[in-house]
């Protein structure tokens, strides 16, 4: 066994309100909270784009069972700082329920630009997901795998669908979150690039139309970090529970290393047609992992069971040579039999209604288990 790419996880979570459910825009009174929370600190809690929204990500990780123990620390301490500020943290892709006056956004001049420029999606823009950074050697290679891997990104969409309510009602979709994010002009699947000089070259045609702000707004499955060097899978919702969210890190991870070594390689790509992933992402995002999912090597349907073993045997050599294959493929199997977080969702909803839902996107650390 040999250690795979260091990765990293960020999740991002609602603060509802514990009388109400509604969306608290309160990230200041948590992060206060969070100094006050044993084994947690202030800056571990980061806000975003709207004030009912917090961040954490993870150190930089060698194994998946490193990644869980810091997920596993901050959803605990984050969900007792929220508490302490009068909210629940929510695990979900997106708010439930909404009413009244619109969440400020975080008060940054950028933020404020954005909201002055596309008030309403802004406003809309109660949303949640998971991003996994996987460490590449250079940009040239990163952008290389990112072209090898484009294709297999609505699966992840699918196995990671955890958003299927809003404004109080099922919506249909069962990542509700791609939707919101598909009406940005930067979305989706990403386009082919075959190496770095590619990559800088279609991001500069974006950001000379003038429509893209900047950089942060290329709002791809998957792109290269600015930051740090990875490549920057965001594909998935937030998580209803860390074993999921460690299920799709690891699958990201095998994505990205087998993509690093076929480039190496020099294996021929796949490169479906940009409508045909369109298609696939949005096909993923409305039924998850309850229907026929479009299989990328073929771009026709394929049972979800089927296209997901097909991702697994396509990164089994890398799994087994990190030590991931017995905890990956048991918690893929797990989504394929117990069904997503959507699938989780809407069964929550069906028992115990709107107030069955938040108690199992946001349980109340006061209350027993």
């Amino acid at each position: 066994m040999t250690t795979g790419p260091t990765l990293g996880v960020e999740e991002e979570f609602l603060l509802l309100d514990r009388e109400t459910g509604l969306p608290a825009p309160r990230v200041g009174e948590v992060q206060a909270a969070a100094e006050r929370e044993p084994g947690l600190r202030r800056e571990e809690v980061d806000s975003e784009l709207l004030q009912a929204q917090v961040e954490i990500a993870t150190p930089v990780c060698s194994e998946l069972d490193e990644a869980a123990s810091h997920l596993v620390r901050y959803r605990r301490t984050v969900a007792a700082a929220a508490r302490h500020a009068g909210c629940r943290l929510a695990s979900t892709g997106a708010a439930p329920v909404a009413d009244g006056p619109a969440v400020p956004v975080t008060a940054t001049q950028r933020y404020r630009e954005i909201r002055a420029d596309v008030a309403r999606l802004v406003d809309e823009q109660l949303i949640c997901g998971m991003h996994i950074h996987v460490a590449v050697p250079d940009r040239e290679a990163g952008a290389a795998a990112l072209g090898r891997l484009r294709p297999w990104l609505p699966v992840l969409v699918a196995l990671g669908a955890n958003s299927p309510f809003w404004e109080g009602r099922d919506t249909g979709f069962a990542s509700w979150r791609t939707v919101v994010f598909g009406r940005w002009p930067v979305s989706g699947p990403p386009p082919f690039f075959s190496g770095a000089a590619h990559y800088e070259e279609r991001v500069a045609a974006l950001l000379a139309t003038g429509v893209v702000a900047d950089r942060h707004q290329l709002y791809w499955h998957a792109r290269l970090s600015d930051e740090y060097p990875t490549l920057e899978v965001r594909a998935p919702d937030v998580q209803l529970d860390v074993e999921s969210a460690v299920t799709i890190a690891g699958m990201a991870r095998g994505l990205v290393a087998t993509a690093l070594r076929e480039g190496r390689r020099g294996a021929r790509p796949l490169d479906p047609p940009a409508s045909v992933l369109q298609a696939a992402g949005w096909h993923a995002a409305r039924r998850g992992l309850s229907a026929d999912l479009v299989d990328p090597r073929t771009a026709t349907p394929s049972s979800a069971a089927e296209v997901v073993g097909s991702l697994l045997e396509r990164i089994a050599p890398a799994l087994k040579e990190f030590g991931d294959a017995g905890r990956v493929n048991a918690g893929a199997q797990r989504l394929i039999r117990n069904g997503t977080g959507a699938a989780r969702q809407r069964a929550a909803f069906a028992r115990g209604g709107m107030d069955g839902l938040v108690d199992l996107i946001a349980p109340d650390p006061e209350q027993p288990a």
